[in-house]
């Protein structure tokens, strides 16, 4: 049972650490933590497949919700004091884009992430679990603990408000031209 679980994590991990890395808005360094995080939880026995759905789907849903975890640990440690102090020493942040993000700087990849960045996040994060994780919307609404119909409306809705922000006016004068 131990290896038969080994060798699905070892399979989904590079899926996984894509999905923490957008449950953690594109920050590496808090996504691997998120996802070690996970796997903490899973060795300790704090958490365990439930069988009610596929191991891909209740994996996310952990990694999820490590990461809302994670999110709300962090923003509680954050005091007002803690700001004022950072800020009086004069600290900041780098504003340089990391090595990884350097490779997103062509142009197709910065209009994407501005679009999905517009979205409402429930229809971004089913677009996610989609396209990059290859998820069905049932197993999507199981990831994201809402119903299938919520799930297919988000889906539906974030589709075609990518595509509205994805048109370019060029493509837009063209078609009228027709």
């Amino acid at each position: 049972m131990e290896r038969e679980l080994a060798n699905q994590l070892e399979a989904l991990h590079a899926d996984a650490h894509g999905w923490a890395l957008h449950c953690c808005a594109g920050d590496f360094s808090r996504a691997e933590e998120v996802l070690q995080n996970a796997y903490l939880k899973l060795a300790q026995g704090r958490t365990h497949p439930a069988g009610t759905s596929t191991f891909k789907t209740w994996w996310f849903g952990v990694i999820r919700y490590t990461a809302h975890e994670e999110f709300r640990r962090l923003r509680c440690r954050e005091t007002l004091l803690g700001k004022l102090w950072a800020q009086f020493q004069g600290e900041s942040h780098d504003p340089r884009p990391s090595p990884s993000r350097q490779v997103e700087l062509d142009e197709q990849t910065l209009q994407l992430r501005a679009a999905l960045s517009q979205l409402p996040p429930r229809q971004a994060e089913v677009l996610h679990l989609v396209f990059y994780q290859d998820l069905t919307l049932s197993e999507a609404a199981l990831v994201m603990k809402v119903g299938l119909g919520s799930v297919r409306q988000h889906y539906e809705r974030g589709k075609a408000r990518l595509r509205s922000l994805l048109q370019t006016p060029d493509s837009d004068h063209e078609t009228r031209l027709r």
